[in-house]
């Protein structure tokens, strides 16, 4: 019997690419939530596939009075990027997870899976308002399996602009000038899409029928300097033109220096990363090319 999944952010680069991958096997029913005005660019080849909800034109107690949920899959993420305001990321980051849990509880749905982040807490209202809903989540924990996946830095063909990777990618595709950046000192974790959309399949794939509170931590469990990352894209780009001002910019407040994740949990799944680094970042160049 098919497992209904209800998937949030599925307009977004992770959400799509989970989405396109748990249509291919065909063993869930598969609902998502948009708005009536998001870019579906991402996953018009599977909007037949699917049944759809805008949640702008809707309530949400509607869509579990209309179907009997098992899992939610929360990938909806507001970074902050783009000047929004705090209320708009606690919105989506905080308060729509929450209706949705409190329902879930309401009408016995067995699974809740949040997508956390990594980085702490102090460093962004963004990571702030994550790390909230990760203690509620902790809460229900004793009326449904609880799950949640914090991910380092994942990247990949086709994400937002604002992320960090795309943006420094498509200026050195492009050529530009010069980039104003930080010092680079700081070691980060990048782990390409593929591998995070196959941990959050193998997640799916085991959930067990105990209730309790889980965690997984997902990255390539390999640092590199942001400033060696950076040379590595121009390379590959093959751009000597763009002036890289390395200490242009002031680190953030409570930056953090290192990146720390913990794979022995996802490692009891049979999860490890398949793509290697600069594998991932031919990959993504070359899609970029090709679409620029």
């Amino acid at each position: 019997m098919k497992k209904t999944i209800l998937l949030t952010g599925s307009t977004g680069f992770l959400g799509s690419q989970i989405l396109k991958k748990l249509v291919k096997k065909e063993c869930f029913n598969i609902i998502i939530l948009k708005r009536s005005f998001s870019n579906i660019f991402r996953i018009e080849k599977n909007l037949e596939k699917v049944k759809i909800y805008d949640i702008d034109t809707c309530k949400l107690e509607n869509i579990f009075k209309e179907n009997n949920i098992d899992i939610i899959l929360h990938t909806a993420t507001q970074y902050g990027r783009k000047h929004e305001s705090i209320i708009d990321i606690v919105e989506t980051n905080l308060m729509l997870p929450l209706n949705l849990i409190n329902l879930a509880k309401l009408y016995n749905v067995s699974t809740f899976i949040n997508t956390d982040t990594l980085l702490d807490k102090r460093i962004s209202s963004y990571a702030l308002s994550k790390k909230q809903f990760r203690n509620w989540l902790q809460y229900y924990s004793n009326d449904m399996i609880c799950i949640n996946v914090s991910l380092e830095h994942f990247f990949g063909p086709n994400d937002d602009n604002t992320k960090f990777v795309t943006f420094i990618l498509k200026n050195l595709i492009d050529e530009v000038d010069s980039l104003d950046l930080t010092k680079g000192e700081q070691e980060r974790d990048f782990i390409y899409i593929d591998d995070v959309v196959d941990a959050f399949i193998l997640i799916i794939e085991n959930i067990n029928n105990k209730n309790g509170f889980l965690e997984y931590e997902i990255g390539s469990g390999i640092n590199i300097k942001l400033k060696d990352f950076i040379l590595k894209i121009a390379t590959i780009v093959g751009n000597k033109k763009t002036k890289l001002n390395f200490g242009a910019l002031k680190y953030r407040k409570n930056e953090v220096m290192i990146s720390h994740v913990n794979l022995s949990e996802i490692s009891k799944l049979g999860w490890y990363p398949k793509v290697k680094f600069e594998d991932g970042l031919k990959r993504t160049i070359n899609l970029e090319k090709g679409s620029a």
